[in-house]
């Protein structure tokens, strides 16, 4: 017997944001982006500069979707030749850097 693995699910709404670096074929590129975005999971696609041509932004609430969606999903689409996947832990923004500073300002 196959072993079972406990879903991890986040409560409340959150969610998971992992981001995937990808390379592709030159020729390529505009339609797998195109393609990439209409996979259910990835928010959004950008095209960019540098050793990477394509960054996706996957937003899911369980760990197990990260799987079905860069392992299951990206292979699917021609032209890509390797992705690098980044999970995050812990988001910073601007917003909550001024929230820290308030609390300390009264």
């Amino acid at each position: 017997m196959g072993r079972r693995y406990k879903r991890f699910t986040l409560s409340r709404g959150l969610m998971i944001t992992t981001i995937v670096l990808i390379r592709c074929t030159p020729q390529a590129t505009p339609q797998a982006a195109i393609r990439l975005a209409g996979i259910e999971g990835v928010s959004e696609v950008y095209s960019v500069s540098g050793e990477w041509d394509l960054v996706a932004i996957v937003k899911v609430s369980e760990y197990e979707q990260i799987a079905r969606v860069v392992t299951e999903e990206f292979p699917r689409i021609s032209g890509i030749e390797r992705t690098q996947t980044l999970t995050a832990f812990r988001a910073y923004s601007k917003k909550d850097l001024e929230q820290a500073w308030d609390v300390g300002a009264q």
